[in-house]
């Protein structure tokens, strides 16, 4: 999940909230690796941010820092003319692109589609239309290039492509990374019925895409986070049922085995997303002897992407740990 996934509204959950301290959502902080980043983004400083992503060594880190440099405000005037210093060079444009795309969602708001103005979605298509040029000569430069293909996910989700290509997009990833999860991450929303898809398809792909990644990957967070989308879908008392029974806990945990918990699992910059997954969704379902090993991974740290689906969502947060890590 991220920013940008289409989230809808805060749902409740008839939790009491408790004062305690409040967790940290910003990757930056979370995250000291990322330091450098910031700094280069802050003070639009071209050299710094290029040697910063040369210095990575996978393609998940790249995606993952593409789309944290994209949060930092005013950065597209010196990615702009990165771009244009450089022609020939695919990150800068794909940066700039990944900014584009974040003004764009940041204009047409989270709120539902019938709450959108005209305006609003006028000036949310013509920032990801802008992107999308971008990233359509970056794929066909370079068209094993993960982070522009990851960032069309995004422009197809957008500017309601469709399921068909949606899924071509990420085909095209997947024959050069097949376990990219923050592509995966964006199918998965695509997926879903907010975005014309199904729950068929989405725990479909979910399933699919953990049972084909290694052991100790993330792809299998995607589980998680197919059941808080089916969650947040459900009226009424249905949603919490859903998370308590049986065969969604069941999957929950057989998910969290084969990827975060597991023994070759390595957190790279996704673990925090992957443990705040599960955490809130064994919470909701009331399973907190399961959701006390992951309060514990993540300390005072958690990403607001799934969690902000509840209100007050911090003060929640910090209820759930309390009572999961009594249970320790």
């Amino acid at each position: 999940m991220s920013a940008t996934s289409g989230r809808r509204t805060a749902k409740k959950d008839g939790g009491r909230s408790v004062e305690s301290s409040a967790p940290t959502t910003d990757p930056f902080d979370a995250l000291p690796e990322l330091t450098p980043l910031r700094t280069a983004g802050e003070n639009g400083d071209w050299a710094a941010t290029k040697a910063f992503f040369a210095g990575l060594d996978s393609v998940d880190k790249v995606s993952f820092a593409s789309g944290a440099l994209a949060d930092i405000w005013g950065t597209e005037k010196y990615l702009q003319q990165a771009a244009e210093d450089r022609p020939a060079d695919p990150l800068p444009r794909t940066l700039l692109a990944e900014r584009y795309i974040r003004l764009g969602w940041k204009a047409r708001s989270a709120a539902r589609a019938q709450d959108v103005t005209r305006e609003q979605f006028k000036e949310f298509h013509a920032w990801l239309r802008k992107a999308e040029g971008l990233l359509i000569e970056v794929c066909a430069e370079q068209p094993g290039y993960a982070p522009a293909w990851t960032a069309r996910l995004l422009t197809a989700r957008g500017l309601e492509l469709g399921q068909s290509e949606a899924r071509r997009r990420y085909d095209r990833l997947s024959e050069h990374h097949p376990h990219h999860f923050r592509a995966q991450s964006q199918l998965l929303q695509q997926l879903c019925p907010k975005w014309g898809g199904s729950w068929e398809a989405a725990h479909g792909f979910a399933r699919e895409s953990a049972s084909a990644a290694p052991d100790g990957s993330h792809s299998a967070v995607l589980v998680a986070e197919a059941h808080i989308e089916h969650w947040l879908d459900l009226p009424g008392d249905e949603d919490i049922a859903y998370l308590r029974g049986v065969p969604v806990r069941d999957d929950l945990r057989h998910a969290a085995q084969v990827s975060v918990l597991h023994p070759d699992h390595r957190p790279g910059w996704h673990w925090i997303n992957g443990h705040s997954a599960f955490a809130l969704a064994f919470s909701l379902g009331g399973h907190l002897e399961d959701a006390a090993r992951h309060f514990a991974a993540l300390g005072n740290t958690a990403s607001e992407s799934c969690w902000q689906y509840l209100p007050d969502w911090k003060n929640q947060f910090t209820k759930y740990r309390t009572a999961a890590l009594a249970t320790l």
